[in-house]
């Protein structure tokens, strides 16, 4: 089971590495990596588990940030009633809107320990594919708002980045012209 002690904090230097490509079909190690990793995101949205394991709750965590620099990462959000539940390997954006978007609350990360104030723009809508362990297929997935930005989080830390290399240092709050903004 994996907990808070266990994942990486922002000082890590594996979350600045572009992690490795995953070798399809995956084996048996990294489908349980990934089968941990949606576990983890489970117990952090039960009120009662994540109390008695201390686990702050996520909708997203990347292989990278529990120090192991491979191409997956695990998602568990649920948006307009519907669910996103996936556990991909070699995930990648295929297509994009020029339209950005951001979250009026900023994000945070299980890696960071801090409240980082700013908005992240991020493309409002994608197009994503990756070998999905749960149904153990490629997918495409096509998505918009809230989970498009959850999945370009995710998509991020397998690149080496930060949720708050995309804040403007010098204007943290500045919208940039068209973005759309996501409540949440």
């Amino acid at each position: 089971m994996i907990l808070m002690k266990d994942i990486v904090r922002e000082d890590h230097p594996i979350l600045r590495k572009v992690a490795d490509e995953v070798s399809l079909p995956p084996s048996n190690e990294d489908k349980n990596t990934l089968k941990e990793m949606r576990e983890y995101l489970l117990n952090s949205q039960d009120p009662e588990l994540s109390v008695k394991y201390n686990l702050r709750p996520g909708v997203g965590l990347a292989a990278p940030q529990i120090n192991i620099s491979k191409r997956m990462f695990a998602i568990y959000l649920e948006d307009n009633e519907k669910l996103y539940d996936y556990a991909l390997i070699n995930p990648k954006i295929i297509s994009h809107s020029v339209e950005k978007a951001y979250l009026t609350s900023g994000e945070g990360c299980l890696s960071v320990d801090r409240n980082v104030p700013g908005y992240v723009h991020r493309y409002a809508r994608i197009t994503i594919t990756g070998y999905d362990v749960n149904t153990e297929q490629e997918v495409k997935l096509r998505l918009k708002g809230l989970p498009a930005i959850v999945f370009q989080h995710e998509l991020d830390h397998l690149n080496g980045v930060m949720f708050y290399d995309h804040i403007n240092p010098e204007n943290p709050f500045q919208i940039e012209e068209g973005a759309k903004p996501i409540n949440r």
